[in-house]
């Protein structure tokens, strides 16, 4: 018998969240019936015509017809969630020959996945440090390395695995001149000393363009993808958020040694607190059996499989990056050499899509402005929806195999 899942992480999240839905929706209704409701800037118009459309309701028919649709979709929510908890789904992809390891790291070679893709073109390929890697390769057919491999490439993939005792001492200093080095390497070794093109995704793009301005000679072209490095566009400064979870933040670090898994995904639980709300009311509608509902377990899974990060790592990303703004203001180093990106040659394609919110455009935006030259592709998708979803392929696949073969 197939074993409920551990997620969605954080549990307690979601189910506080349901919970406070149902009291403020009924809290809400009790003081517009009063004439009263604080609204906020951004919603006044829409509150004051949704105040006036309940002029002339029964108060009485309305409160019991709202506790009947919170009692839907709050049974809906519960539903989907043991639904998802329960599906027989698991990724079975087999994973592709390691050439070189290192602690946790190692670089699978997906040439292994397309007969004609080990005679293809090296092209090295970065992953963020704070989810699993296999968001490039969820399924069979959602495979933007599997795709590559069968349009010319042999993707070779740093895969970050999950960090041991070592691992989490490193910094980030470790991780690009030392781990991201010696994968580029292998990569030229397999080009037969030529430079190879290096695709970064999301914090690995920001990893990937400061391995570019380090390396230049070993990298022929660079592809970021949703790289954020202006960590305050569009906020004029750091989240408030962060300032006041700071000391907690400092603690917990400083305690384990590293950022637990569950504080990560928090984090980014916080960005939408109700997404889990309303996706698993809706995958509760789905048959289980359908590729939809495969697709979404997929996807879920992925979620909920996070590693913890260094210490070290969660120091510079946090209060380095988002606290002070490092990248964008000229003081980010990494092994002493300040990593400007005005100093990358190489042909460049920033890959910024438009329904970002984990990664805003704008930031992103910062570090491909900076590049001499650099392209843009701007993809109608989200920050994980280019990668996986339903128009991945015309979106972002396509072109970026014509890019890469352009360069």
């Amino acid at each position: 018998m197939t074993q409920p899942r551990k997620g969605p992480r954080p549990m307690l999240l979601h189910l506080m969240t349901a919970g406070m839905v149902s009291t403020s929706s009924s809290a809400a209704w009790n003081l517009l019936k009063s004439g009263w409701a604080p609204w906020s800037k951004n919603l006044l118009p829409k509150g004051n015509a949704l105040q006036k459309d309940l002029e002339n309701v029964n108060p009485e028919a309305f409160s019991a017809a709202l506790l009947d649709e919170l009692n839907r979709r709050h049974a809906g929510f519960l539903d989907g969630l043991e639904k998802y908890r329960a599906h027989e789904f698991h990724r079975t992809l087999e994973t592709p020959p390691v050439l070189w390891e290192s602690g946790s790291t190692r670089l699978l070679d997906y040439g292994a996945t397309a007969p004609a893709a080990k005679s293809g073109r090296p092209v090295l390929v970065v992953p963020s440090l704070v989810n699993r890697s296999y968001i490039m390769d969820l399924t069979a057919d959602r495979s933007l390395l599997r795709y590559l491999a069968t349009s010319g490439f042999r993707p070779l993939l740093v895969d970050w695995g999950t960090p041991g005792p070592a691992d989490l001492q490193k910094s980030l200093d470790d991780y690009v001149v030392g781990d991201l080095a010696s994968a580029l390497g292998i990569a030229a070794d397999v080009a037969n000393g030529h430079a190879v093109p290096v695709i970064g995704y999301c914090m690995g793009g920001t990893l990937a363009a400061a391995l570019s301005v380090l390396q230049p000679d070993q990298i022929s072209a660079l592809v970021l993808m949703a790289a954020p490095w202006d960590f305050h566009a569009d906020t004029g400064g750091p989240p408030p958020a962060l300032a006041a979870a700071r000391p907690a933040l400092e603690n917990q670090i400083a305690t384990l040694g590293h950022l637990p898994v569950d504080t990560l995904q928090a984090m980014f639980f916080a960005l939408d607190p109700l997404q889990g709300w309303t996706k698993f009311q809706a995958f509760s509608e789905i048959n289980p059996g359908a590729a939809a509902a495969l697709k979404f377990v997929a996807l879920e899974d992925w979620l909920n499989d996070g590693v913890p990060l260094a210490g070290d790592v969660a120091r510079t990303c946090l209060f380095g990056w988002y606290g002070d703004n490092e990248p964008a203001c000229g003081t980010w180093k990494i092994a002493g050499h300040v990593i400007d990106p005005a100093q990358i040659a190489c042909p460049t394609l920033g890959v910024l899509p438009s329904e970002d919110r984990i990664v805003p455009p704008a930031s992103a935006q910062a570090l491909v402005d900076k590049i001499p030259n650099a392209e843009l592709l701007s993809p109608k998708a989200g920050h994980i929806g280019m990668m996986v979803g339903s128009k991945a392929t015309t979106e972002l696949w396509s072109p970026l195999s014509e890019w890469l073969s352009k360069h």
